[in-house]
């Protein structure tokens, strides 16, 4: 079944393909569509990544792209929402709506300052304690769009569409 993706997912120059492919199996978990943005620290083919996804991977809304301008020119117009430490406001501050843009860094450096600085309004984190430097980028991405799904729910969104399957067959 096509539909259109509730949320963009968008891995700004991904370097480990376990990280990747265990967020690709997030966003078919929650029907967002994963973009990535070049370079890559592996090939698209590479054995680990679509391990790290299983057999998820077939199902998968995905597209690479070149660059920040090309990714711009590919995504719906809404301002994206950039996931960074350095932001002040917490990730449960902002109100997601369907197709919203999310954007991670990469797991060695984060996002560039030239993407965060002129969008500092649209710059959310998510607060832990000092003691970790950083959460792994999976786990961040599952921590922020499965938020966006609970709110979705309490504001009566109506789910996005499953495909046929037998766990979700209604006899």
């Amino acid at each position: 079944m096509k539909y259109e993706p509730r949320l963009h997912v968008v891995l700004y120059q991904p370097e480990i393909p376990y990280n990747t492919g265990s967020v690709g199996r997030t966003c078919v978990a929650a029907g967002a569509k994963l973009w990535l943005v070049r370079p890559l620290g592996f090939r698209v083919d590479d054995y680990y990544l679509r391990r790290a996804g299983l057999d998820y991977w077939q199902h998968l809304e995905w597209e690479v792209v070149d660059d920040w301008p090309s990714l711009v020119a590919r995504l719906p117009e809404r301002p994206p929402y950039f996931f960074t430490k350095t932001a002040t406001r917490s990730y449960t501050s902002a109100c997601y709506e369907a197709a919203d843009v999310l954007v991670f860094g990469n797991e060695s450096q984060g996002l560039p300052a030239g993407l965060v600085e002129p969008n500092r309004e649209r710059a959310l984190r998510i607060p832990i304690r000092a003691e970790a430097r950083s959460l792994n980028l999976s786990n961040a991405v599952a921590i922020v769009v499965f938020e966006a799904r609970r709110q979705w729910e309490a504001r009566g969104v109506p789910p996005i569409p499953l495909p046929e399957s037998p766990s979700n067959r209604t006899e």
